[in-house]
């Protein structure tokens, strides 16, 4: 008898969904709209709607259902208490019981950054490693820390928000969570293309930059690999913080590798340029030599990883 799993990664923007087969193989993705308004009230039914269709359109019975995973942006405990999502407007409750209600199917809940992690782990770029801390770099920066194939949440699964990581002591601008100085600031695609805009507006130094209608961080990862010099100098600030909050990271748990992932990961390469010089800079010489690597799942790490909080 066939049994099926549905993963959900649940974005800012749009929620990815997965239906995978009990071996660990995806059968079908979709996604849907994040609807945010009302703080977020219709995301979860949004949600379960989406699941129970995909079933009743694929015949699946609800008893082949082995459960639902999702991956949440925001910090999550082991029972799938989620302790606020600023993004999506969410307070402090129980995602997987909440969810379970609604589906009428077991779910399991993590971070969404922890939860691509697992997935990179499982079938990505940190396949053949044991102890691995994948790092998202997209609207904001996200970490999940794997330690001998163990996922570390925390005491309220916020191990591995290593956005907010304090890096910048003279920053005046807030970051979303409402500190100031933290690594997502400067790290982020949005980090990255406010630290363009800040350095266009210094003084009158060419650039190729200076002609693009909307900068963000492929515009400046582009220009980089032209040889730009000003989007140079954005990209080693970049580089700067992000290694000095990952060499933080690896005093702590020490992993094998950095599997490097979300949107900002598409430059490819040249990022390792910028990053692993900042980090052999900042980091203790037991930790210096990880590797680096690119994810290799996209944006399908999320529902990979989903998937696995289920088939584990």
């Amino acid at each position: 008898m066939a049994q099926y799993v549905f993963a959900v990664d649940l974005g800012g923007t749009t929620v990815k969904l997965g239906l995978f087969d009990k071996e660990g193989n995806v059968l079908e993705k979709w996604e849907i709209v994040t609807r945010k308004e009302n703080n977020g009230e219709n995301i979860l039914p949004d949600i379960a709607k989406s699941i129970k269709d995909k079933a009743a359109e694929k015949n699946i019975a609800k008893e082949d259902i082995l459960g639902v995973g999702i991956g949440v942006p925001g910090p999550v405990d082991s029972k799938g208490t989620i302790y606020k999502a600023a993004n999506l407007g969410w307070d402090v409750f129980n995602v997987s019981e909440t969810l379970g209600e609604l589906t009428g199917l077991p779910v399991k809940t993590g971070n969404d950054a922890n939860v691509a992690a697992l997935g990179e782990m499982w079938k990505g770029g940190g396949k053949g490693y044991d102890s691995i801390v994948a790092v998202t770099l997209g609207t904001g920066v996200g970490g999940g820390v794997i330690i001998e194939g163990k996922l570390v949440a925390g005491s309220t699964g916020a191990g591995g928000e290593i956005g907010h990581i304090h890096v910048e002591d003279n920053e005046t601008i807030s970051c979303g969570c409402g500190k100031k100085g933290c690594l997502e600031q400067y790290a982020s695609a949005t980090g990255i293309a406010r630290l363009a805009n800040e350095r266009l507006a210094q003084d009158d130094m060419p650039s190729s930059l200076r002609s693009v209608e909307t900068i963000d961080a492929k515009a400046v990862f582009d220009a980089v690999k032209a040889g730009d010099a000003l989007a140079i100098e954005v990209a080693e600030i970049f580089g700067m913080y992000l290694g000095k909050g990952l060499a933080a990271v690896a005093a702590v748990v020490n992993p094998e590798a950095f599997v490097i992932g979300g949107g900002v990961s598409k430059a490819g390469e040249v990022l390792f340029e910028y990053i692993e010089k900042n980090y052999v800079k900042y980091a203790f010489h037991g930790t210096r030599n990880v590797k680096f690597c690119l994810a290799t799942l996209g944006n399908d790490a999320g529902i990979y990883g989903a998937a696995k909080l289920i088939l584990e």
